[in-house]
């Protein structure tokens, strides 16, 4: 009898779900190019940064062309099923899954801190564990990062503010913690900086780039390099 035989792809999927959450990302140890999947709302579309220069395309720019990294975010929506404008609906959503990421980086909970959606509070930790085990279940495995949200320089605005989203940062550190996830600190990231957070809320081009410092040295385990400036 032949010994069991595990195709490549099967293998390395499999070695990438075990590997500890916050261990560097290795291209070679993937089928290239890796990759990304970045969920999120108006902060993660690039609301607020010139154009072509979101969170993701900065930090496409940084990882280069052995990475491969999508933006999925869409202006305006909610981690939570319930909320006025569910990320559960778009198409973004659907494109993300069929993507079949190898990494996926969720930054949701910003238009969650809203009033008419913080009503809704008690059920966020339980759409956010269902969100991330919707990517889990995919045939390509993705080590999954969860981002602790943007700061909301007080008095905040659109609704948005820093109470509720200190809240957040507290359930998804648990979460975290809870489902073996990585992390990614956006809030670190900006906290000393309000002034690149000029509607205090949408990062600006600067603001976006100090966001893909931070998720590139999470990806990576390195200093993120620094990029031209935009013309």
């Amino acid at each position: 009898m032949k010994p069991f035989a595990i195709s490549a792809v099967a293998f390395l999927a499999a070695a990438n779900l075990f590997a500890a959450p916050m261990t560097p990302i290795k291209p070679a140890d993937y089928k290239a190019p890796v990759k990304v999947a970045c969920i999120g709302d108006s902060i993660t579309q690039g609301a607020g940064a010139a154009a072509g220069k979101s969170y993701p395309s900065q930090l496409q720019d940084m990882l280069g062309d052995q990475w491969k990294v999508g933006n999925f975010g869409v202006s305006g929506r909610t981690l939570l099923k319930k909320g006025d404008f569910p990320y559960w609906n778009e198409a973004k959503y659907q494109d993300a899954l069929k993507s079949e990421p190898d990494v996926v980086i969720i930054m949701l909970g910003t238009n969650d801190t809203k009033p008419q959606n913080w009503k809704f509070e008690s059920e966020f930790v339980a759409d956010y564990t269902e969100l991330v085990k919707s990517f889990q279940a995919l045939p390509s495995k993705p080590r999954v990062y969860v981002c602790r949200p943007c700061p909301v320089p007080e008095p905040g605005n659109f609704g948005i503010n820093e109470k509720n989203n200190k809240e957040w940062i507290k359930r998804i550190d648990k979460l975290a913690k809870d489902m073996d996830l990585g992390t990614i600190d956006m809030h670190e990231a900006l906290e000393k900086h309000p002034e690149l957070l000029p509607d205090k809320v949408h990062p600006n081009t600067e603001g976006a780039g100090e966001m893909a410092g931070a998720a590139f040295k999470a990806l990576t385990g390195k200093k993120a390099p620094k990029l031209e400036p935009a013309k």
